[in-house]
């Protein structure tokens, strides 16, 4: 299973939030690329990088933050937060994306977002499904819409979509341990066998992860575990070493 620590961006800073929620902002460090180096320094080799002001704004914003990790290390980088437009997508792969991940435009706009699987290929476009109840939220976790999570991933599946990120955002920033029931149902749902989903939010212990890579998650998201010291990077190294 993948190992694939979390920034989260707002104003240029890594932070995290509670449950999406912007007013539960706590900054951990005002220079992001030395959180990415000191990731890469022990052999982790994806990030999951949010873009938060995109997320609010509804465009592509700290595509700086994104070009400055790209260039100064070899970190394999997913970004997502606000991307709405072929042109928001051109400037974050320019801006050195590996992969885009693509939730309330998935939701929104489903032509536009089809098209880009289309047009950069499954391996390129991650589906973005955060969910409450099972029911898939959009703008930054800031509203709910009606699609039960479930179909909304098999749907896609059925328009080649191969990685799902799935956050439950009762759990996300919590610490409360992930959704294991949750991604148990989507694995057992899946009659293509090719989904690789990736298990984020409220990982809070080394010991969940194995449990995590059981059930048959791709990969999983690690956020504030790692920045409250939950899970060290050494930890997280010797697993990746495996």
């Amino acid at each position: 299973m993948r190992i694939i620590p979390a920034i989260d961006i707002i104003e240029g800073q890594c932070v995290r939030l509670s449950k999406g929620d912007y007013s539960t902002k706590k900054v951990y460090n005002e220079n992001p690329l030395e959180i990415a180096k000191a990731f890469e320094d022990h052999g982790i080799q994806y990030l999951h990088l949010v873009d938060l002001d995109g997320a609010k704004s509804k465009h592509i914003v700290n595509h700086k933050v994104l070009e400055q990790i790209a260039t100064k290390t070899s970190l394999k980088i997913d970004f997502g937060g606000g991307l709405k437009t072929n042109d928001d997508l051109r400037i974050a792969f320019e801006s050195g994306a590996d992969q885009i991940t693509g939730g309330s435009i998935a939701v929104k706009d489903s032509e536009t977002f089809i098209g880009w699987i289309n047009n950069y290929g499954a391996d390129k476009i991650i589906l973005g499904a955060d969910a409450m109840n099972e029911k898939v939220a959009v703008s930054g976790w800031q509203e709910d819409s009606n699609e039960d999570l479930i179909p909304f991933i098999q749907k896609y599946q059925g328009e080649g979509i191969e990685y799902v990120i799935c956050t439950d955002i009762s759990k996300d920033g919590m610490l409360e341990g992930p959704s294991f029931n949750l991604y148990e149902k989507i694995i057992e749902e899946d009659k293509t066998g090719s989904l690789k989903l990736i298990a984020s939010g409220g990982i809070s212990t080394f010991d969940e992860l194995p449990k995590l890579a059981e059930l048959g998650c791709e990969g999983t998201i690690i956020g504030k575990a790692i920045y409250e010291n939950k899970i060290s990077l050494k930890q997280l190294e010797n697993y990746i070493l495996l």
